[in-house]
């Protein structure tokens, strides 16, 4: 495998030009940026003309993660050679299908099954209920194939959110990529690092991924409460407060945010569901302990490669986890960069939601709030 990474900034544009071995020899171009620079339909022109034999594969974000940087209102482009693997992919609008199980296998039918190792998706942050995505791909994907990814992001202003394969970045759009071949070794990790409080709480009111009642009450009069004279600013100040959901005693709670809310009937939209009789309690920042995340989601990652440093990483990281750490946010980066090794390329970006399972071997989820990492190796 080989990697070439380059940034577009207003200021600067192209930092480097596209190398001659990678203009001819990449098969894949990951490409994270701010919404409005995806719009600039110059640029992804620009990137499909450096690459002409690569596929274009990427989404609007909350932030670029560059190496150990992260960046805003940046285009962030890392073009990939493999020696042993080949790609598929595609996308679909969510206008084609019923709901977003139904967008999930119309995803995973997009691949041909023979041969597929690992699978990423792209998809759109605002429109689409995750948790129901994730079990539409993974249920329609032979048992073997790992799947992770994550939502496509909007900065704080969670207006509009763009994904694409192949075509011009556009909202309520679903991306995927299939790898192939038993050359590549994918490891994952994800991990979150915020502290739970108060008490435990019976979701009882909710209609997949949308809440109005904890315990019989208004579940939004209740995050008022806690946001004080935040409140006014939901849901991106909602983020400073996700919930931790769990279904069955003794089970790993996975994470939930606020995406929207609505006075009229009370609700809070979360990135996945919310379900009926589940359990909730309210949750907040540690920043060293969300570094400390962050950190424990690269040891995962890097497992069982053998001391052998990964050639690629894919970290997708919540927008909440950047604007609860502000200046201190690249930390988490150079966090993941010092496990990983300095000859692992990192790229990334900040998301509405990770999908991933939390260790090798589980169960696939939606999770909110998380360091999720996807690392690379071939052999």
């Amino acid at each position: 495998m080989r990697t070439e990474q380059r940034q577009w900034t207003l200021s600067q544009s192209w930092t480097s030009a596209a190398s001659a071995f990678m203009t001819e020899s990449a098969q894949l171009v990951m490409l994270f940026g701010a919404t409005a620079i995806l719009k600039e339909r110059c640029l992804i022109e620009q990137v499909s003309a450096a690459y002409p034999n690569a596929h274009l594969f990427g989404c609007s974000t909350a932030g670029e993660i560059c190496g150990d940087q992260v960046l805003d209102n940046t285009l962030v482009s890392t073009a990939i050679y493999f020696e042993h693997t080949p790609v598929m992919g595609g996308q679909i609008r969510l206008t084609q299908t019923e709901n977003s199980f139904h967008a999930g296998k119309l995803l995973a039918e997009l691949l041909n099954p023979e041969g597929l190792t690992h699978v990423m998706v792209l998809s759109d942050g605002l429109a689409v209920n995750g948790s129901d995505l994730v079990r539409g791909v993974t249920q329609h994907l032979p048992d073997r194939v790992t799947v992770t990814g994550g939502l496509a992001g909007d900065g704080e202003r969670f207006g509009e959110t763009l994904t694409f394969w192949d075509s011009t970045p556009e909202k309520d759009t679903i991306a995927v990529v299939g790898f192939y071949g038993d050359r590549l070794k994918v490891r994952y990790g994800s991990m979150g690092g915020w502290d739970p409080f108060g008490p435990e709480r019976l979701i009882t009111r909710s209609d997949g991924n949308v809440l109005y009642e904890l315990d019989g009450s208004s579940a939004l009069a209740l995050y008022k409460k806690y946001l004080g004279e935040y409140a006014d600013g939901l849901p991106a100040t909602g983020l400073h407060f996700p919930l931790s959901v769990r279904t069955a005693v003794g089970e790993t709670g996975v994470v939930r945010a606020i995406l929207a809310v609505r006075e009229k009937d009370q609700s809070l939209r979360f990135a996945g569901d919310v379900p009926l009789g589940a359990y909730a309690r309210l949750m907040k920042a540690n920043i060293d302990r969300l570094i400390d995340g962050a950190v424990g989601a690269a040891e995962t990652s890097c497992q069982d490669m053998k001391d052998v440093p990964p050639e690629l990483a894919i970290l997708i990281s919540c927008v909440a986890r950047k604007l609860v750490l502000r200046q201190r946010v690249e930390e988490e980066v150079e966090g993941v960069q010092n496990i990983l090794g300095r000859h692992t390329v990192m790229t990334g970006f900040y998301s509405y939601g990770e999908i991933s399972p939390f260790t090798p071997g589980g169960k696939c989820e939606l999770h909110n709030q998380t360091m999720t990492i996807t690392t690379f190796l071939e052999i």
